[in-house]
């Protein structure tokens, strides 16, 4: 085995906020596959596409409660917290990208890509020096982030790696690893999810627990489809969309025998891919709704960064706001883009300074 990348608790904070740049990044590419179907069409497909965008929303508020339980800072609002997409993952896939496209095949094997619970074949696979194109979802932190890994799960297990390797340190050292305020965690009674616990982690324990509880309910508990708490894994939920059936009890993996699923691949707006408030003509009504979306989106990154700055409470409120910018992404996509024959609206996410932090 090859020793940890994570040796300094620099290099520990830098790692945690990749894994909520990571948990968030997937939300904007969701959120704009969601909202691209027809009103009351394809059912199936929004509910499994909501439903796993609310449970990234408890994958990033258990990485936020991880790093503050190491004395780090969540903060959503930095320039660089979003990317431009398309933008690769920062856990340094670099055979696909993520991108903000409709509903289609595509996107369903984006989706695959991202959750994907395949293993490398050996140590030399699974870490690789960083050596990939531009455009990735990366954060300015302390120290260059060098390492490529294989899949999400991959990441986090090298973040347990790091994170037990520290905390033996520190306590040969007599100090303590976990020595972040209790009072910054947000805990279960501030968030409702389908499936999975928010906890607060105060401990090796239950940092342990947060990732695996984000690992197996992204690809499967122990190869299988479903994750501990017997969900169905993100991994397997999207495979459904991809072979037109439900996963039933005692399925395998790959051979789904459920009922089949109702899915309209034509009752979707034909939206802009990885749009750019530039692609907007200056003065247009779309323009304006590309800008207004955007604010409002900074605010809710905002929100976030408060919520996990000390004001728990405000996570209830922000849940809902993830899905109350429907009304700004409709007004995008449900009009067609001047001189753009047959392409529509679509958010662009451009936050950039726009968010404000949690002491604003």
């Amino acid at each position: 085995m090859t020793p940890p990348q994570i040796t300094t608790i620099e290099q520990l904070h830098e790692y945690l906020y990749h894994a909520m740049q990571l948990e968030h990044g997937t939300i904007p590419v969701y959120l704009t596959t969601l909202y691209s179907l027809h009103p009351g069409s394809n059912s199936d497909a929004r509910h499994i596409i909501r439903t796993v965008a609310v449970e990234e929303m408890l994958h990033l508020s258990l990485a936020a409660n991880v790093l503050n339980a190491v004395g780090g800072t969540p903060d959503l609002t930095k320039p660089d917290f979003v990317p431009p997409f398309p933008a690769y993952l920062p856990d340094g896939e670099t055979d696909f990208q993520v991108d903000l496209q409709p509903f289609s095949r595509d996107a369903v094997t984006m989706f695959l890509n991202i959750e994907r619970p395949d293993q490398p074949a050996d140590e030399e696979s699974r870490l690789r020096p960083r050596n990939r194109p531009q455009r990735q979802l990366r954060a300015d932190g302390p120290e260059e982030f060098m390492m490529q890994f294989y899949s999400i799960g991959d990441f986090y297990a090298e973040i347990a790696r790091g994170v037990r390797y520290l905390h033996q340190q520190y306590e040969e050292g007599g100090r303590q690893l976990f020595t972040g305020d209790p009072s910054r965690q947000v805990t279960q009674e501030y968030f409702y999810s389908g499936g999975g616990e928010l906890t607060a982690v105060t401990d090796l324990d239950s940092a342990m627990a947060a990732f695996r509880l984000i690992s197996e309910q992204g690809e499967g508990y122990g190869g299988g489809i479903y994750d501990n708490e017997k969900e169905l894994s993100h991994y397997y939920r999207f495979q459904q969309l991809q072979l037109g059936r439900y996963y039933q009890k005692g399925d395998q993996v790959g051979q789904p025998t459920g009922p089949p699923l109702d899915i309209d691949w034509g009752a979707v707006y034909p939206v802009m891919r990885n749009a750019r408030l530039a692609d907007y003509p200056q003065g247009s009504e779309l323009y304006a709704a590309a800008r207004k979306f955007n604010e409002s989106y900074a605010d809710f990154l905002g929100f976030l960064t408060q919520a996990y700055n000390g004001h728990p409470e405000l996570l209830i409120e922000a849940v809902w706001r993830m899905f109350e910018i429907r009304e700004d992404i409709s007004r995008l996509m449900h009009n067609p883009v001047p001189q753009r024959h047959g392409v529509y609206g679509a958010p662009t996410f451009e936050v950039g300074n726009l968010a404000k932090g949690a002491g604003s």
